[in-house]
């Protein structure tokens, strides 16, 4: 389940309800105490991370009515509601207008113990017999089957799912409404639990949290990775344990005979018990750098880097443990302590993340050099006016002048050059080709330097959304330069041909298409082959879909499953999640040479000339 909306009411800063709006990387931008970091707030309370307390209550709002409401979509193609039978939200009519779960988590923060009262927003059937179906047992739902009349043949009367969809179907008229349906009455109580566990897991990395090596966050995936070792060395720990046991065996036995002699009458009262140890709590884990400084002693920014990384590395075991659960993870203020250059490392990283299938990312930032690398879709601006506050879209036209300012340009002389591109894999790759290219062309100069010097910044531009964007950066008053990829074959026109031309009219500004398909085209296949030995390539055609092919030859080499078999979403996912592989590892492995077989037209060649020149001005 994807977390695709967050609404609250009466909740902090929030009197009147106020949405969020969520992709899978999503920047929450504004001024300090604008209420970013509600938002993760109320996420980590709705995800039970945190507990709401009558603090949370907005001034003046209604105590009685502090809301949380999140919708979800990309819901699990099944579901097990009744015991071990599965069926479907759609089925069971658990889903809003718009075809999405969504969930109410309301709250009395006038009560001293603030729980909350929870329902399911629905199109749900509200005729006489099937209003109340989920409410039902099982005996109960056999006893509306026998009032109705109805014919229980092929219908499997242990199971709860099918005696409802018996019942549905012989009433017909269902008159579905959106309605609430309570979640803690008899039968839905039960339900409830099963529907947690389809809701995503939450990590949230709060900006002003604790900063030590034995912070639970960071304890949790180093305990894994203590028990991972473990369970490598069970034989060798249970012959120990053994070994151990057998000896403490012998002096306790030896020992009690020596009481008993002096005490008879105990006899009865001792016995020896020896527990089994607990070899996970034997091991204590803490980092050290080379001159031996443990992590608490170390800068803010070190210590929140690490720990940063700690969080991802649980959310990543976390994932591994329920494959088919989803993990948010939300980072306030990432740029906090960080250098500008790790600002930009940092950010790089959670986009990474959030491109994999099954991950959100959500940041929270007031630092407008982060806001500004990032697409027009991932961006919402928090605007207070007076007491009340609204949630902005960076793909909305009226918001484009208040991102403007925020990204404005006039705490950053230094940037000289805007690299325009469709997505951060393109990034990715142009870096590393222009340090393999830049040994074999003295016009080239590698791309990570300008950008660690903070000379060029990279905006991904996000297909959907460049146009918005192509409007926007005119106002920066910066040259730039747009990739785009090209997408359509000849005759074809580019796909963005229109907005390219735009870019060329302006001054200072270019817009180029990609002679191929797209960036990865201009990978050699053997080089894909050599970042992942084993698969079988044909060479790449320049509108062959390649990251697809590369995916589908990683499966065929894997064969614990069949492409063809694969669902066109697993397929979609699957070709997805390849990119970071072509556009990180696959790349590495080019050259010169592999590069001049691979871009005979030296369209990569040109472009970081161009660029380099464009730099250096």
């Amino acid at each position: 389940m994807r977390l695709t909306q967050i609404r609250v009411r009466n909740f902090r800063c929030y009197r009147e309800e106020t949405v969020l709006n969520l992709d899978d990387f999503t920047a929450v931008i504004g001024a300090n105490d604008a209420g970013k970091s509600t938002f993760l707030d109320a996420m980590a309370i709705f995800f039970e991370e945190k507990k709401m307390d009558q603090g949370d209550a907005t001034v003046e709002g209604d105590p009685r009515d502090v809301s949380i409401i999140c919708k979800f979509d990309e819901l699990p193609e099944t579901i097990v509601l009744d015991s071990t039978n599965t069926t479907t939200f759609e089925a069971e009519y658990l889903l809003n207008e718009d075809e999405q779960f969504e969930m109410h988590k309301t709250f009395d923060a006038t009560k001293k113990t603030v729980k909350p009262r929870i329902q399911l927003r629905a199109v749900h059937p509200s005729a006489e017999h099937v209003g109340d179906l989920l409410k039902l047992k099982n005996s109960q739902l056999k006893d509306r089957c026998g009032k109705l009349g109805i014919d229980l043949t092929g219908v499997d009367q242990k199971v709860n799912a099918e005696l409802r969809k018996a019942i549905r179907d012989h009433v017909a008229q269902l008159q579905p409404i959106l309605q609430p349906i309570e979640m803690d009455l008899p039968g839905t109580k039960e339900m409830f639990p099963k529907i947690l566990e389809q809701l995503p897991a939450f990590y949230l990395f709060s900006a002003d949290r604790a900063s030590t090596d034995q912070d639970s966050e960071a304890q949790n995936p180093m305990k894994a990775a203590v028990r991972q070792a473990l369970d490598q060395e069970t034989s060798t720990l249970n012959q120990i344990s053994e070994n151990v046991t057998e000896s403490i065996s012998n002096l306790t036995n030896r020992t009690l005979e020596r009481v008993i002699a002096m005490s008879p009458e105990l006899a009865g009262d001792l016995s020896p018990q020896i527990l089994p140890p607990k070899w996970d709590s034997v091991f204590k884990v803490s980092l050290n750098s080379d001159n031996g400084i443990p992590l608490n002693k170390r800068g803010s920014g070190v210590r929140r880097l690490i720990l940063l990384g700690f969080l991802q590395a649980q959310a990543e075991i976390a994932r591994l443990q329920t494959p088919s659960r989803r993990i948010i993870y939300a980072v306030e203020e990432p740029e906090t302590s960080q250098h500008p250059d790790k600002q930009r490392a940092l950010l790089n990283a959670l986009r990474e993340v959030a491109t994999n299938d099954g991950y959100q990312v959500l940041v929270t930032t007031h630092t407008p050099n982060l806001a500004r690398l990032l697409a027009a879709n991932s961006l919402r601006f928090i605007q207070k006016i007076e007491s009340k506050r609204h949630v902005l879209s960076g793909e909305e036209e009226q918001t484009k002048e208040l991102i403007r300012k925020a990204l404005g340009v006039h705490p950053d002389h230094d940037v000289r050059l805007f690299i325009c591109i469709e997505g951060i894999h393109d990034e990715s790759f142009l870096l590393k080709a222009s340090e393999i290219l830049a040994e074999a062309h003295p016009g080239i100069q590698p791309l990570q330097q300008f950008v660690d010097d903070g000379k060029v910044i990279f905006v991904p531009l996000g297909g959907g959304n460049l146009t918005n964007w192509v409007a926007r950066l005119q106002n920066l008053e910066r040259p730039e330069f747009h990739i785009y990829d090209r997408d359509e074959e000849p005759p074809k026109p580019p796909h963005y041909d229109e907005e390219a031309n735009a870019v060329n009219e302006r001054d200072g500004c270019t817009a180029v298409h990609t002679g191929k398909r797209e960036m990865e085209n201009y990978l050699h296949y053997e080089a894909v082959m050599s970042a992942k030995p084993g698969i079988r390539l044909d060479p790449f055609k320049e509108f062959d879909d390649v990251p697809k092919l590369v995916a589908e030859a990683i499966v065929r080499h894997k064969a614990t499953e069949d492409w063809d078999r694969l669902s066109p979403k697993h397929q979609k996912n699957r070709t997805k999640n390849i990119k970071s592989f072509l556009n990180n590892d696959a790349v590495n492995e080019m050259t010169p040479q592999l590069f001049a077989d691979s871009d005979p037209d030296e369209d990569l060649a040109t472009w970081l000339k161009e660029i380099a020149v464009l730099a250096n001005t």
